[in-house]
C-alpha cells in the first residue's frame, strides 16, 4: 500500500496568526474557533492544551476536508499524542457555552455574515468568557464598530498587518437578530418560497442568473434532474415544483445552502427534491441523470466551474445535457467542445446559457484553467460573484 508522505503543517494567514498569539495568553479549557485557513488556530491551541475541548467549525463542507486531509497528512512529531481539535461542518456555531471563541476575519467578506458570526459568538460564550476577534485590515473601523455596539469593553491589540479585539463577556446580547429571509418568486405560475441566509449565495434575492437558467431549461415527465451548487435550492425548488414526476438531487458544499434548500423543498411540499450536503460532486447512481444545472461563480480562476462540469460530466447519462449560466462564457466555450457534443451559447440580458450535451465514453477530464499549478483553495473564494 502507498502512503502519501508527510508535509510540514501550513502556516496561518496572517489574521488567525495573530488572534491566535492573542488567544494563547487566554484561559479557556473550552475552545471555539474559525478558520480562514487550514484549523491552525484549533490545532495549535489543542496541541498546547491536552486536556481541553477545542472545536474548529466550518461552514464549507470543502474546507472542513482540506484541513482534515492536511491533518492527516501532517508532520506526525507536529501532531502530539494527547489533544486535538475537532472539526465540525455546520449551518450554526456548535452549542456552547465557550470559555474562548477565536474568530479570525478578512477584510474583503460578507458583512452580514460577519454580524451573525459575532452574535452567534457573544450567545454561545459563557459569562467572563473571552471572544478574540481579528481582521487582516490593520487600519480597520467597520468590526471595531461592530463590537461596540454590543456595550462590551473593547481592547485592541495592532498587528502590523492586521488588528485584533479582545471582548470579555460580562451580559447577554440585549437584543438577537434574526439574518435569515424568507424570498418569495414565480416559476411557469407557481409562487415558491426560498430562504436565504448570509453565506449563501445570493442572500435576500434571488439570483438573475437562476432566473435566466430556469427560463431557458424545460423538464419532460419522469426527468432526473441535478442541481449542482444549488445555493438556496431557487433553481431545484422550481424543477421539482413543474412535475411531480420529476426527481431533483440538489447539492452544495455550503452546510447553510443546504439546510436553506431542504427548507424550501418541506415549505413548498416537494417531495420529489433530495438535498445533500457535498464538496466532490459526488452523487448516487452516477451516470443516470437526464439534465444537469449549474450556476457557478466566477471568482477561482474557473476552478470550481471545472468542477461543477466534471461532477455533471460524471453523474449525466450519455446524451444527458448539461446547462450553465454564466456571464464570462469564453472558458466553457473554449473547454467543453474537447469532451463535449452540441456545445451551444444563448445570450439573454448580459447573461450567457451555455448548452452541451454529454459524449458517451468520454473520458477523465483534466480541465486547463489560469497557469494549471496552483489548486483551488477556499480562501480563493473572498470576492463575490
Amino acid at each position: 500500500m502507498d502512503h502519501q508522505a508527510p508535509h510540514a503543517p501550513l502556516p496561518p494567514r496572517p489574521a488567525e496568526a495573530h488572534a491566535l498569539a492573542i488567544a494563547r495568553d487566554l484561559p479557556g479549557e473550552r475552545i471555539l474557533c474559525t478558520t480562514r485557513g487550514r484549523a491552525q488556530a484549533g490545532r495549535t491551541l489543542a496541541a498546547e492544551r491536552p486536556t481541553a475541548d477545542v472545536t474548529v467549525w466550518f461552514l464549507d463542507l470543502f474546507q472542513h476536508d482540506l484541513a482534515r486531509d492536511d491533518i492527516a497528512t501532517g508532520e506526525p512529531s507536529a501532531t502530539p499524542a494527547a489533544g486535538s481539535a475537532r472539526l465540525v461542518c455546520a449551518a450554526d456555531m456548535p452549542a456552547g457555552p465557550y470559555d474562548l471563541v477565536v474568530l479570525p476575519t478578512a477584510s474583503g467578506g460578507e458583512a452580514e455574515l460577519t454580524r451573525d458570526l459575532l452574535q452567534q459568538a457573544l450567545v454561545q460564550l459563557r459569562s467572563g468568557g473571552w471572544l478574540v476577534v481579528s481582521t487582516d485590515n490593520p487600519r480597520d473601523r467597520w468590526l471595531h464598530e461592530q463590537l461596540t455596539a454590543t456595550g462590551e469593553t473593547v481592547r485592541v491589540r495592532q498587528g502590523a498587518e492586521t488588528v485584533t479585539y479582545l471582548v470579555e463577556k460580562t451580559r447577554e446580547p440585549a437584543k438577537i437578530r434574526d439574518f435569515s429571509c424568507e424570498v418569495v418568486y414565480r416559476d411557469r405560475g407557481r409562487l415558491l418560497k426560498a430562504l436565504t441566509r448570509p453565506g449563501v449565495f445570493s442572500h435576500r434575492r434571488i439570483d438573475p442568473g437562476a432566473r435566466h437558467l430556469l427560463n431557458a431549461v424545460d423538464v419532460a415527465p419522469d426527468t432526473r434532474v441535478l442541481d449542482i451548487g444549488c445555493g438556496p435550492g431557487s433553481v431545484g425548488l422550481a424543477m421539482a415544483a413543474r412535475d411531480p414526476t420529476v426527481q431533483v438531487r440538489a447539492f452544495d458544499s455550503a452546510a447553510r445552502a443546504v439546510e436553506c434548500a431542504r427548507f424550501g423543498a418541506t415549505t413548498n411540499g416537494l417531495p420529489n427534491l433530495e438535498v445533500a450536503l457535498e464538496a466532490h460532486g459526488n452523487v448516487p447512481d452516477p451516470g443516470t441523470y437526464d439534465l444537469a444545472l449549474a450556476n457557478p461563480p466566477y471568482y477561482a480562476d474557473f476552478r470550481i466551474a471545472a468542477l461543477f462540469v466534471e461532477a455533471a460530466r460524471r453523474s449525466l447519462t450519455p446524451g444527458g445535457t448539461l446547462l450553465v449560466v454564466t456571464k464570462q462564457p469564453s472558458w466553457y466555450l473554449e473547454q467543453l467542445p474537447a469532451e463535449w457534443d452540441s456545445v451551444a451559447r444563448e445570450e439573454v440580458k448580459h447573461y450567457h446559457v451555455i448548452e452541451a450535451v454529454r459524449r458517451e465514453g468520454a473520458a477523465e477530464i483534466t480541465w486547463g484553467h489560469g497557469d494549471g499549478h496552483r489548486p483551488w483553495e477556499p480562501e480563493d473564494d473572498e470576492q463575490s460573484t
